[in-house]
């Protein structure tokens, strides 16, 4: 395995602060208030539909207050992604489980993203149950 050089580890070390960070503003602000200090979603402002990240700042709020059902409800996608996230990276550290192998195969792939995401976006905004589930709660 590579060795990472001191700039990786400034940068981490930066990600993390601004992560903590982020957490905290999270935790400290809803941003379901109409006092939020959060930006809406301009894209849901200018046009009335979701977009796939439609949702994500009111999930990380309900995941930093260990709500994880809110969260899920909020952003289904994103939740997911999270979920494997940590199997992503052990993968990408060197840890190689056999089963785990064809989720980042898939994952890995620039075509499942290009088909994904606006499959997602897509399905986010139809009016129809099972597809209203995907849409922000």
């Amino acid at each position: 395995m590579q060795q990472l050089r001191s700039h990786h580890w400034l940068l981490a070390g930066a990600a993390a602060t601004a992560a903590v960070a982020g957490a905290c503003l999270l935790y400290r602000f809803d941003p379901n208030a109409a006092d939020s200090p959060f930006p809406g979603c301009i894209f849901k402002a200018l046009t009335g539909l979701n977009c796939p990240g439609c949702g994500m700042t009111r999930a990380a709020h309900a995941l930093v207050h260990l709500d994880l059902a809110t969260a899920f409800s909020m952003n289904p996608g994103m939740m997911t992604v999270l979920a494997l996230a940590p199997g992503l990276l052990a993968w990408k550290l060197g840890w190689r489980a056999r089963w785990f192998a064809p989720v980042v195969q898939v994952m890995s792939a620039p075509k499942f993203w290009l088909i994904a995401l606006p499959a997602y976006w897509i399905a986010r905004n139809l009016p129809w149950v099972p597809f209203t589930w995907l849409a922000p709660g």
